[in-house]
This record gives C-alpha cells, structure tokens and sequence, in this order.
C-alpha cells in the first residue's frame, strides 16, 4: 500500500467518516472508495459491487475477482439517559465494540467522575440536550432512569428522528404506563411497538452486569440485522 493511501486512511479514520479500502490481490493496488467519488480505471468496473459491499458493511473478496473489499464504519452513537450503575457497566462492555457512548444525566450527583471517566456526560434534561447533538437513524437511545420525568421526553426524541434502536428499563407495568403516556401524547402503534420494554434480552440475571449484559446483546443483534 502506498504511503500516501495509508495516510489519507488514517485522516478518515480520525475524522469518522465511512469508506472502503479496495484491494488487488494480485499486485497489491489500494484505493479508498466513497460513494459519489471516482475510482481508478483498475476498479472502476466494479463499482456496482464495491457500492454493494459498502451498503451492507460487508468485507470480502468480491465473486470473481481477486478485489477484496474493507469497510470502515463510523461507531454507533448511543445515548444512554441515567447515570445509574447499569450504565457503568455497560461502558465496560463496549470498549471494544463499535459503539461510543454519551450519558444525559440532570441530576449531577450521579455522574461523578469516579463512576464514568473516559466518556462523554451531559448534565442536562434529555430534551434540551438532545435538541445540541446531531443524531440520526444510525443513533440508539438506553433508558435507565425509571423516571418519566427525565426518559419520556428522550424517547419521544428516539422515536420521531428515528434512533434504529429504542430500549427502555422498567418492569411489564411501567412499560405499559410508559406506552399508555406515548399514545396519549400522539404517537401511534407502530411507533411505540417499536421501543424494546422491558429492555434487554432475557439472560435470567438480576444483578446490575448482568442487566447491562442483556442490553449490549439485544443491541448487538438489532444492529447486525440491519445489515
């Protein structure tokens, strides 16, 4: 790979963005694809299959070809509403996953930062804090709070920008209370059927790790079935 190539993938990987590195194996050729741009007469015929890898975040030797194709794909932005001890452990789980975290917390007692070094905290009501940060449907919301007060207005949020995952805590009863205010507020069936309450997959475990445990999995599914 050329030098030039490998700093320009470095450059992109700091700056977040999505790409591809496509490769020959037979002479060892790199080029970096994004879409909308050029590629080079080598690659250039292709396209349509580079394009198809990089929309189903697929690595791989394209059938046919000795080209063999690498995504670089942006993290996962998940807001996790509740500094609480689940939400500790949750960012233990991640560190070598493609997720990165914010906590939206108001209540300042809860997030000092003996609990939660290394990540980013926002000591703001959801509705405000939400409404600075750029999310989208690559966006996934965790609420932990127990408190309408402070999850409601978030997953409001979630659902109208259409996070790609919604999850909840709270028992059968307080997801029914919470689907109950979501329909009273507006929001139709589909919309509410779409929050994962109780949140989590069922591991059988009570204990703070293992709760988080059963959300990072949930998570992890629901993003690999998009794709």
């Amino acid at each position: 790979m050329k030098i030039e190539t490998l700093k320009k993938i470095l450059n992109k990987k700091n700056s977040k963005v999505e790409f591809s590195i496509v490769t020959n194996l037979n002479n060892c050729n790199s080029e970096i694809f994004e879409p909308g741009q050029s590629l080079s007469k080598e690659f250039e015929n292709y396209r349509s299959q580079i394009e198809n890898y990089f929309k189903l975040r697929k690595n791989g030797i394209i059938e046919g070809t000795e080209l063999f194709v690498h995504n670089y794909v942006k993290p996962i932005n998940v807001f996790v509403v509740g500094a609480v001890h689940i939400a500790q452990h949750l960012i233990d789980l991640v560190k070598n996953l493609n997720f990165e975290i914010t906590i939206i917390d108001p209540r300042n007692y809860f997030t000092s930062k003996q609990k939660f070094s290394n990540v980013n905290i926002i000591n703001e009501w959801p509705e405000e804090a939400l409404k600075k940060i750029e999310t989208s449907s690559n966006s996934a919301l965790v609420a932990l709070t127990h408190d309408p007060k402070i999850d409601d207005p978030a997953i409001k949020h979630a659902i109208k920008n259409k996070f790609f995952y919604i999850g909840a805590l709270g028992s059968k009863k307080t997801h029914a209370n919470r689907c109950n205010r979501l329909k009273e507020n507006g929001f139709s069936e589909e919309e509410i059927q779409s929050i994962h309450g109780p949140i989590g997959i069922k591991l059988g475990g009570n204990s703070a790790a293992e709760i988080a445990l059963s959300i990072i999995s949930q998570l992890v599914l629901v993003t690999n079935k998009r794709n």
